[in-house]
């Protein structure tokens, strides 16, 4: 059973890991300037690992109740899939969200 569970704690690092790899994707891939590319490809993903620590992670600065941290972190990967899908990788945001799906279900319910 522990193996079990560390397994989903793996998997929800890598989730996070995506979508901060997904954010920098989307910034660079606008159809911008190199400047506006660099700021959305280096700041968004930054801004996100900012919030993500505050609120999100299990020694946050600021945490919060488990229901808004499901629904914080719901936010997050559906903005993550969300620029994955806008940067023109439609199957692979398709496939991180049925990961992020089943990773959310297995952290909150898998054990229980």
């Amino acid at each position: 059973m522990i193996i079990a569970q560390y397994t989903v704690y793996g998997l929800f690092f890598l989730m996070e890991l995506c979508a901060l790899a997904a954010f920098s994707y989307w910034g660079f891939h606008l159809n911008h300037g190199w400047f506006l590319k660099l700021l959305f490809g280096i700041g968004t993903p930054l801004l996100v690992a900012i919030f993500w620590g505050a609120f999100i992670a299990p020694k946050a600065n600021f945490p919060v109740i488990i229901p808004v941290r499901i629904i914080l972190q719901l936010i997050v990967f559906a903005l993550a899939t969300a620029s994955l899908y806008f940067s023109g990788n439609s199957r692979l945001a398709v496939i991180y969200g049925v990961v992020v799906m089943i990773g959310m279900t297995l952290m909150y319910t898998g054990g229980r």
